[in-house]
C-alpha cells in the first residue's frame, strides 16, 4: 500500500512513506526495509478481514489516504488431490485469494470516494495453465484474475484502475524451495532460459500504478519469459 498519490514505484522506494508486510514470517524483512529505507512498515494477517480494516484504518490515520494497493501476499500447501486435505486448501484460498478481497475492501471506498486510485493484484502463470499438485493454488491465482476484472468495471467511471500481473516462474524464496532437478525441469520450458527477477515483476507493478496509466484497466499483464503465451 502506499499512501498519497503515486507516479510510479520506484524499486528503491527511498520516497515511500509506507509499506505493508501481512505475514508474521516477514516481520524480519519490514524491520530491515524501514531500517534500510526509512519507511514505516506495518504488519498484519491479510487472511484477517477484521485485521486488514483496523491495519489500513492505522495506516491511514498515520500517513493519509492510500491511493495505491498491491496485493502480493501468496502461499502454497501442495499436494495433489488424493492427499490434499480441507486445511491446505482454506488456507491457500484465505491468503491468496481472499487477501485481495479483505484489502480491497478496506481502500476500496475511499479510492472511488477521491475519484483515484490504482490497485494491483498479482496472479501467477499457474491460474492462467494450471499446475500439477497446486489445485488450490491454481484456483486461487486464477480467482483473482477474475476478480481483479470484475472490480474494474465497478471502480472504472470513478478513477479507479484495477488490474493484475501474472509472473512466472520468478527468483524468490517460494521457487528456491523446489526441488532442484524440478526446477530445472521447470526452466527447460521458458524460452527465455533463465527465472524471472523479482525486479521485472517490479517494473510492470510501476507501469500499471502510475498515474498516467488511468486507460489501463481490467488487464492481465503476463510476465513469464514466453513460457505461457496465448
Amino acid at each position: 500500500m502506499i499512501p498519497g498519490r503515486a507516479a510510479g514505484l520506484d524499486l528503491q522506494p527511498v520516497d515511500r512513506r509506507a509499506a505493508g508486510f501481512e505475514r508474521r514470517d516477514r516481520v524480519g524483512l519490514g524491520v530491515e526495509h524501514t531500517d534500510r529505507t526509512g519507511i514505516a512498515a506495518y504488519k498484519w494477517d491479510v487472511a484477517d478481514f477484521d485485521a486488514c480494516q483496523e491495519g489500513v484504518g492505522k495506516v491511514e490515520a498515520d500517513l493519509g489516504p492510500v491511493d495505491v494497493l498491491v496485493n502480493n501476499a501468496g502461499i502454497t500447501r501442495d499436494g495433489t488431490m488424493r492427499k490434499m486435505g480441507r486445511q491446505q486448501w482454506d488456507e491457500v484460498i484465505d491468503v491468496n485469494l481472499g487477501g485481495c478481497f479483505n484489502m480491497a475492501k478496506a481502500v476500496f471506498d475511499g479510492m472511488t470516494g477521491r475519484k483515484y486510485g490504482r490497485i494491483v493484484n498479482i496472479g501467477s502463470i499457474n491460474g492462467q495453465a494450471g499446475q500439477y499438485g497446486q489445485v488450490n493454488y491454481a484456483a486461487a491465482k486464477s480467482g483473482i484474475h477474475g476478480f481483479t476484472k470484475a472490480l474494474a468495471q465497478e471502480g472504472a467511471r470513478s478513477g479507479v484502475t484495477v488490474n493484475a500481473i501474472a509472473p512466472g516462474y520468478i527468483d524468490t524464496d517460494m521457487v528456491a524451495a523446489v526441488p532442484e532437478d524440478v526446477l530445472g525441469k521447470i526452466v527447460a520450458k521458458i524460452p527465455v532460459g533463465r527465472l524471472g527477477k523479482a525486479e521485472e515483476i517490479a517494473r510492470g507493478v510501476a507501469f500499471l500504478v502510475d498515474e498516467n496509466a488511468g486507460f489501463v484497466t481490467g488487464s492481465t499483464l503476463s510476465i513469464n519469459g514466453g513460457q505461457h503465451m496465448y
